[in-house]
């Protein structure tokens, strides 16, 4: 689907494909990062490259995997997955209008290669649904021009780090490269007022509920900026700041 004629025909194709390049390496150094965490938590390496195939979701991986090695119950990792990725309830939700034109096999594929780094470019690019078939093909086009070097680059990485997991010494530090490719993706995502809130009260949520047992600090954290961003979002000041910095 990436690869397709039509897309390849736009010039917004490979305008999508240069401005995903410049965070490809970030995004690679996660993916890498994340199948050596897979495979060094017990997964096995057939495990890993599948959960890495179709899951396709770093933070939701990155989630689930010490509670899948620590043995908690089955409820626990899928409420963890589902709250980590709830953010593209919203992506979906915003990229409706962009891609209803298209065959439903098509909008999920395209919602399933859709990530967060590729969601952010293509939002700033169009900001408003094409009027014509030509504009929403294009849009269309440059969409999946991004997704392609953003699923490329994790994908490589990701078996690689499958692949290599053993081999790798992990005094080379890929968990703090991994965190260091999640705060780019943050930076990006964090582009208006009550983002940067949500952002905050997540982080200080998560340090004070370390404790909890199974990572349910994550849990509490996403509760905890879920709440206050949907009490925050009815006052004047952030709901004029939201519609003004739309991303």
């Amino acid at each position: 689907m990436f690869y397709q004629a039509q897309h390849r025909r736009h010039p917004e194709f490979w305008e999508g494909i240069r401005d995903q390049a410049t965070v490809a390496m970030g995004i690679a150094a996660w993916g890498l990062m994340t199948g050596v965490a897979m495979v060094q938590s017990g997964l096995s390496g057939l495990e890993a490259l599948l959960m890495t195939l179709i899951v396709y979701a770093g933070s939701a991986q990155l989630a689930a995997v010490p509670m899948i090695a620590s043995g908690a119950p089955l409820w626990v990792i899928l409420a963890a997955a589902f709250c980590v990725n709830l953010r593209f309830v919203v992506f979906s939700a915003h990229l409706r209008p962009y891609l209803m034109h298209l065959p439903r096999w098509q909008r999920m594929v395209s919602g399933y290669v859709t990530g967060d780094l590729s969601y952010v470019f293509f939002a700033r690019r169009f900001p408003h649904p094409g009027q014509s078939a030509d504009e929403l093909a294009r849009q269309q086009a440059y969409l999946m021009g991004n997704c392609a070097v953003n699923y490329l680059a994790w994908m490589v990485a990701s078996v690689a780090g499958v692949a290599l997991a053993n081999a790798i010494p992990t005094a080379w530090g890929l968990g703090f490269a991994g965190i260091l490719a999640l705060v780019g993706v943050l930076s990006s995502l964090a582009s208006s007022p009550l983002r940067i809130v949500s952002a905050s009260v997540a982080g200080a949520a998560a340090v004070v509920a370390w404790a909890l047992p199974l990572k349910l600090n994550i849990l509490v954290a996403i509760a905890c900026a879920v709440a206050l961003c949907l009490l925050l979002e009815k006052t004047p000041p952030f709901r004029h700041a939201e519609g003004a910095g739309h991303v």
